[in-house]
Formats: C-alpha cells, sequence, structure tokens
C-alpha cells in the first residue's frame, strides 16, 4: 500500500555530498560522488559534451516526434478548415487560441512530474516514483475539471469580450463549449507523458501523441465535411472530433503503461493511494509557476490572436495559418527542452554538477541548428508553406508576410523555451515565471499593441511585439541559468574545501 509517507519521501532535497579532492584534480570516475572545482566546471569537456549531445537528442527525438504529432492536431482542424471556408478557418482560428490556454495550463501545470521523477530515477529512488505517480493522477483529474468547467463557460465570453467580429463569437462559443469535455484527458496525458519522459522513455509519448492526428484527420473530415450519412458540421465537428480523439489517446496510453514491463517495478496499480494533500502541494509548488509561465508565453499569442481577431476575417484566417506553421516549428525546441529538462534533472539527481552544465549546453547547441534550418524554410519558401493550408490568394499574401516575420523569432523563441527547460531541470520556477511575465507583458505586448494601433501596422505589428517579448526572455532566461548553474558549482566547491 502506497501511504502518504511514502509520497511525500520524494521531494527530499538532494545535495551534493562534502568529499575530499585537491582543489586541482580533474573530473575523474569519482565525478559522480565527488565535487569539483570551479575551473573543472567551466571547461568544456569536448569530448563528454558531444557524448551529452547524442544522448540528449537520443531523447529529444521521440519527444520532438510527439509534439509535432500533438500539435498536428491543430494543424489538422487547420487544414481541413482552410479547405472547408474562410469563415470556418477564423472560427479555428479563434475557438482553437483559447483553447490553446486550456492546453499550457494542463501541460505547464503537470511539468512538475518529468523533472520530479528524472530526479528520483537519477538517485536510484524508483520505488518513491509509484506514490508519486498516484499523486500526480489525482492531481491531473481535480486541473482537468477546473480547466474544463473555465473553458466551458468562461472561454465563449472571452471572444466577446476583446471584440472579435460578431460574425464569429457563436460558432466559437459551440466550439469551445464541446471540446471542454476533452480538457481531463489532457491533463491525464500530461501525467502520463510525464512520468515516462521523467524515467527517460520518449517513444511512448510519440507513439501516443501520433495516435492524435492519425484519428482525426480522418474523423475530422467525416463530420466537418458530412460524409457517410452524417451531416456537415463545420467547425463543431471539428470539436466534437477533437474531444473523442483525447479521451482515446489517454486510454491507449494508460493501458501501455499498465502493461509494459519497463514500468512494471513501479507497481503503479498496488494498493493506489488516497489524495495526500502534502505531495500534491508539493507538485503544484513546482508545477504552478511553469504552468503561469507558460501561459505568460501561451497567453501572449492568444491575446495577439483575439486582438488580430478585430482587424477582419482574411487577416484572422492569414494569422492562423502563420501561427500554425510557427507552432508546428516551435515543437522541435519544445521537444529539446523536454529532454533538457531530463537530462538536467538526472545530474542534479545523482549530484553532479559539471553535468548540469553539459546537460544545458548540450540542448542550446542543437537548438541553434534546428532553429537556423527552420527561419531559412520560412524566409525561403513563405508563399509555398502558406498555400498548404488554403487556396485563398489574399490569406496566401497576408500570411506570407507574418511567415517572414516567424523566421525572425526562431532563434530567440528557440533559446528561451530551453533554458527554461534547463531551469525545470533544477525545479527552478519562480523566478522563471517572473521574467517571463516581465518579457511577454511588461515589454513584448504594449510594443505590439503600440505598433498594430498607434502606426496601422497591423497584423505585422503584433508579430513585431512577439519578436521583442521573446528575445527579451530568451536572454533573461538564459542568463538566470548561467547564474544558477555558477552558484551551484561554487557552492559545492566550498563544501569540498571545507571537507578537506
Amino acid at each position: 500500500m502506497a501511504t502518504s509517507a511514502d509520497a511525500s519521501a520524494h521531494f527530499r532535497e538532494i545535495r551534493p555530498p562534502a568529499t575530499g579532492g585537491a582543489p586541482g584534480d580533474s573530473v575523474n570516475s569519482r565525478a559522480l560522488t565527488s565535487v569539483p572545482c570551479m575551473s573543472s566546471i567551466l571547461r568544456i569537456e569536448r569530448a563528454r559534451l558531444a557524448t551529452e549531445m547524442r544522448a540528449s537528442a537520443r531523447l529529444a527525438t521521440p519527444l520532438v516526434l510527439g509534439q509535432l504529432s500533438a500539435i498536428g492536431m491543430n494543424a489538422v482542424d487547420a487544414l481541413l478548415a482552410g479547405h472547408f471556408n474562410a469563415h470556418t478557418l477564423a472560427v479555428v482560428a479563434v475557438a482553437t487560441s483559447v483553447w490553446s490556454l486550456a492546453i499550457v495550463a494542463a501541460i505547464g501545470v503537470m511539468l512538475s512530474v518529468p523533472p520530479s521523477v528524472a530526479q528520483l530515477n537519477g538517485a536510484g529512488r524508483r520505488a518513491d516514483i509509484g506514490p508519486l505517480f498516484a499523486q500526480a493522477i489525482w492531481l491531473a483529474l481535480a486541473l482537468g475539471l477546473v480547466i474544463g468547467l473555465a473553458i466551458y463557460f468562461a472561454g465563449p465570453m472571452l471572444p466577446r469580450l476583446i471584440g472579435v467580429d460578431a460574425r464569429l463569437t457563436d460558432d466559437v462559443g459551440q466550439f469551445l463549449r464541446v471540446i471542454a469535455f476533452g480538457a481531463p484527458a489532457l491533463a491525464l496525458f500530461a501525467a502520463l507523458r510525464g512520468l515516462s519522459e521523467g524515467l527517460g522513455l520518449g517513444r511512448p509519448t510519440m507513439y501516443f501523441a501520433l495516435l492524435g492526428p492519425l484519428l482525426l484527420a480522418p474523423l475530422g473530415y467525416v463530420l466537418m465535411y458530412g460524409r457517410f450519412g452524417v451531416e456537415s458540421m463545420g467547425a463543431l465537428g471539428a470539436a466534437i472530433a477533437t474531444a473523442i480523439v483525447l479521451w482515446i489517446q489517454v486510454a491507449a496510453f494508460a493501458t501501455y503503461v499498465i502493461r509494459n514491463r519497463r514500468f512494471r517495478d513501479l507497481n503503479l496499480l498496488q494498493g493506489w493511494a488516497k489524495p495526500d494533500p502534502r505531495t500534491i502541494a508539493e507538485l503544484l509548488r513546482i508545477g504552478l509557476p511553469m504552468g503561469i509561465t507558460l501561459l505568460m508565453e501561451g497567453g501572449l499569442f492568444v491575446a495577439v490572436a483575439l486582438i488580430i481577431g478585430r482587424l477582419g476575417t482574411d487577416i484572422v484566417a492569414s494569422h492562423q495559418v502563420a501561427l500554425n506553421v510557427a507552432s508546428i516549428a516551435f515543437m522541435v525546441p519544445l521537444g529539446l527542452a523536454l529532454a533538457t529538462t531530463v537530462r538536467v534533472g538526472n545530474a542534479v539527481g545523482r549530484n553532479d554538477v559539471v553535468g548540469v552544465r553539459h546537460a544545458a549546453m548540450a540542448g542550446f547547441a542543437l537548438t541553434l541548428g534546428t532553429q537556423v534550418f527552420s527561419a531559412g524554410a520560412m524566409a525561403i519558401l513563405p508563399h509555398a508553406i502558406a498555400s498548404l493550408y488554403t487556396s485563398d490568394v489574399a490569406v496566401v499574401s497576408l500570411a506570407a508576410q507574418l511567415l517572414l516575420l516567424a523566421a525572425i523569432f526562431q532563434l530567440s523563441d528557440g533559446i528561451q523555451v530551453v533554458a527554461n527547460g534547463a531551469l525545470r531541470g533544477l525545479k527552478d520556477t519562480r523566478v522563471p515565471m517572473v521574467i517571463t511575465l516581465i518579457a511577454y507583458w511588461v515589454f513584448g505586448m504594449p510594443v505590439g499593441w503600440w505598433l498594430t494601433f498607434q502606426h496601422d501596422m497591423g497584423a505585422r505589428g503584433m508579430w513585431i511585439g512577439l519578436i521583442a517579448g521573446l528575445s527579451a526572455a530568451a536572454v533573461l532566461l538564459t542568463t538566470r541559468f548561467w547564474r544558477m548553474s555558477a552558484r551551484m558549482a561554487t557552492t559545492a566547491e566550498m563544501q569540498a574545501s571545507r571537507s578537506q
């Protein structure tokens, strides 16, 4: 039987042990348990960094594919709606922008699970993972219910308050009231993926995330366009299909975790624990700042979409096309950030101060490479990319202009998300929350609003605001991580000196 004491034990702080060693010693086979000197920590060991990059890439590849599959559900909705008509595409654009708040809230809070599991796994405390996961499931159920109720009752009011085109608001409200029933499944899926990814198992996330668009494409097509005797439902059909697919995904993922041998020693079903307020509160202490951080960023994009919703149907549709492309590109650095969280968390769990920095460096290096590629594709082929979503000439032309701006912020967007991932691995979440609040809402949003309405730049003004906010976040979050890791190194060196 899993007890409250078991469930609370996982959060015992892991500190670097005080061991001997001369200050000038190089990192050797004792590096996992001894404390290296400052010069060793700051020196980039090329061989080890290359090894870390390979390990991060192996872990990140299925996570990236999983993220691409997850955002693929929004892409499927956008592609189906874009070839239906401009009105339906605009409805899906506004509604999925509001729904994305639910997505980032659920994922953000449940991001407390991967680093907690990773640190326990790195410390060899696998027996504590099962009780932790039980509390994560209770948290996910409560979170999903709250988010679902918020989307159902408050979601339809948000577009009206912002002043979205009145021709869209009724259909947007109908979409949101239906898709709200998928919110509990969304939160449960986030808990399951947190367990799997925290153990360094990225493929299950890829498999079951890929299941989403594969099921949604035919089901959404039948319900939206009306096939096989089903009446055409337009955007409502996409909402119904999405909610159904979310529940299928979580049922399949749960079955896999219960039956797969790699999770068997965790004893996930032996004596299911009752809710433990202390453990759930600790998960929330870590997860809420993460959720708020993602809401700050996701909320910025939602606010941009809703503000642009005041500018007309074609502009809304073009924004949706460009945003969907940018979101798909963002899934690559996001997957790398998730891998970085796990690698940094593992290093913290085994008291490897040098490993913490190498894990972060690997994440940054891989991200730089992927973002240069995505920026180049958007800058060179904007019209070709936009044409994949719609044949409307006006929408394609406007979307191509926005894709050029999206190309500019690829680098800063990738760097900020990986820096945040590295900080999550350290369980440093509160200061990053404040940083994102300042970068996105004190800096980015005012710049976008000023350019859009004071200088009549339209949608381009809001996208320049995105560039400003993401760039500020990238600089501040990266600085925060290097200062935190340097502080860890200094503390470790002082402990080593005292132990001599």
